[in-house]
């Protein structure tokens, strides 16, 4: 067989990464102005503060405030029966990417941006507004492949892949107020190159019909280069290889005709990312995380019922958590924490109440802990003319976005043949925005309902029409799903700002579905 795939898109979105300040979400006039003082926002950035809704504000008033991206696609599979027993397949892939983010920027400095003063009469100008465009424009390729053995009581998989990503970030302004910029200037630009090489090798082995065991066994080798300026005028070198044996074994036993018994053992390891080099505290170089994972669970099926319950253990060293604030672009800041675990039961169920109603529901039950963190903000002196690093210990703190307990429920109801009605239930409990499991920095539970219609029909002139109609957030639930908090000290005060991104109110979607 050989088959070839390519698909792509283009878009154009506005920006809203940065979320709703807490003090604009409680209408706390007061905090609001706190809020654009410490956000050093001048008059116009503060107005559109106070007279914005609550939910909807967003800090972005320039019309081309916009991310523009474009992606494709490109796959071509071989796969060849060698033998009754053997199948070899590969695959090459190759995507391209260019895009932007622009930006109105107020009262920047010249020299942020490799730029002189300029000299207007007897005024010197440091600052001006700008507009500036952020690029990415990459190529990512490689190539997997897989010999795939099955005989009697053994199947084994030989397989691996190799892939490149190489990326060039850079920055443009295309407006200055003050400043002539010359054609095409690039105030910064830097490449990141990565390469990732692996092989696996993969065992399941039938004992008996009823007990059958697996090991999994990979190498993987990733090495980084980054060079160059980054956005901030700081200089990028990374140079980082790793190297990393995944292994994995588990075993599943039926117990009778309707209980299977499983469990698994793992031990994995993967890289820092691009935004953890570069957002990394000077002097600072990220590490790579090491999970040790194990797993067993039960379940048992009837007639018109399901039950499964699944414990696991995560064992981290060094693992890679959220601190709770964002980066220039938005993007989630991450750094090592020693040692640290997710430990939880997960349950799933079903049950066929009769020939129209069905319900499955789950709910996870977790505890997410980090042994040791250590906090740091800075407090700027009474004054404001000093530069104080303040860390703060905290011992078997709260992971952060990591609920303790998830649920969701499904009931489904047959309207008639060809039409369902399915009720959607999603509970997430409170949730921390940073390490130091501060009730004042986190995220309430929230529960939300969906409801979904399906209708379906098989003509003759083709294989089926399928129509789905989602209205989701049926009782209109105002709820954040997510956020980020930062802060500091001064003037003998702190100062913390949460900001959140509340989620829309009522809203629709419809899906047609042809199947020839």
């Amino acid at each position: 067989m050989i088959k070839a795939i390519t698909f792509g898109g283009k878009e154009r979105t506005y920006q809203a990464w940065y979320g709703v300040p807490q003090s604009r979400l409680q209408n706390d006039t007061e905090a609001m102005l706190q809020t654009a003082s410490n956000e050093g926002w001048n008059e116009a950035q503060t107005n559109n503060l106070l007279t914005s809704d609550s939910r909807t504000f967003n800090p972005y008033t320039y019309k081309n405030q916009v991310d523009d991206y474009k992606q494709d696609h490109y796959q071509l599979h071989f796969s060849q029966r060698l033998a009754d027993v053997l199948t070899a397949n590969v695959s090459l892939h190759y995507t391209p990417g260019k895009g932007y983010y622009e930006e109105y920027r107020y009262n920047n400095k010249l020299a942020d941006y490799g730029l002189s003063p300029v000299t207007i009469g007897d005024s010197v100008i440091t600052s001006t507004d700008l507009v500036r465009r952020r690029w990415l424009k990459n190529d990512f390729y490689g190539f997997t492949y897989s010999l795939n053995y099955e005989k009697d009581k053994l199947n084994a998989i030989l397989g691996g892949g190799w892939n490149r990503y190489d990326g060039d970030h850079y920055g443009q302004i295309t407006w200055a107020q003050v400043s002539p910029v010359p054609t095409e200037y690039q105030y910064y630009f830097n490449n990141g190159d990565k390469r990732d090489f692996n092989i696996y090798g993969k065992t399941t082995y039938s004992f008996t019909e009823r007990f059958n065991a697996y090991v999994d066994l990979q190498y993987r080798r990733v090495t980084y280069t980054a060079t160059g300026i980054e956005n901030k005028q700081n200089a990028v070198n990374v140079d980082a290889d790793f190297n990393f044996f995944n292994p994995k074994a588990g075993l599943t036993f039926a117990v009778s005709d309707n209980q299977v018994a499983y469990a698994s053992y793992s031990i994995a390891n993967r890289e820092p990312v691009r935004d953890d080099f570069v957002d990394a505290p000077q002097g600072k170089t990220p590490k790579h995380e090491n999970l040790k994972n194990l797993e067993a669970g039960y379940k048992i099926m009837g007639k018109n019922y399901m039950l499964k319950a699944n414990y696991y253990l995560m064992d981290y060293r060094d693992q890679l958590v959220l601190t709770g604030q964002v980066n220039d672009v938005g993007a989630s800041i991450r750094t090592n924490v020693d040692k640290s675990y997710r430990m939880g039961i997960e349950l799933e169920g079903a049950l066929k109440i009769s020939e129209r109603f069905s319900w499955n529901a789950n709910v996870t039950l977790s505890r997410n802990k980090i042994k040791e963190f250590t906090e740091v903000y800075y407090d700027y002196g009474t004054n404001f003319d000093e530069y104080n690093e303040v860390r703060v210990t905290h011992r078997d703190t709260d992971i952060s976005f990591s609920p303790n307990v998830i649920a969701g429920s499904g009931l489904n109801y047959k309207v008639f043949k060809n039409l369902e009605a399915t009720l959607l239930t999603k509970y997430v409990g409170s949730q921390y925005l940073d390490n130091t499991s501060n009730t004042q920095r986190s995220i309430d539970a929230y529960v939300v309902n969906d409801l979904r219609f399906s209708y379906t029909v098989h003509p003759t002139f083709m294989k089926e029409i399928a129509l789905s109609l989602l209205i989701n957030n049926i009782l209109e639930e105002e709820y954040e799903s997510n956020g980020y908090t930062w802060g500091y000290a001064g003037g003998g005060q702190q100062y913390r700002e949460n900001y959140y991104f509340p989620q829309a109110g009522r809203n629709f979607m419809a899906m047609l579905t042809l199947k020839f």
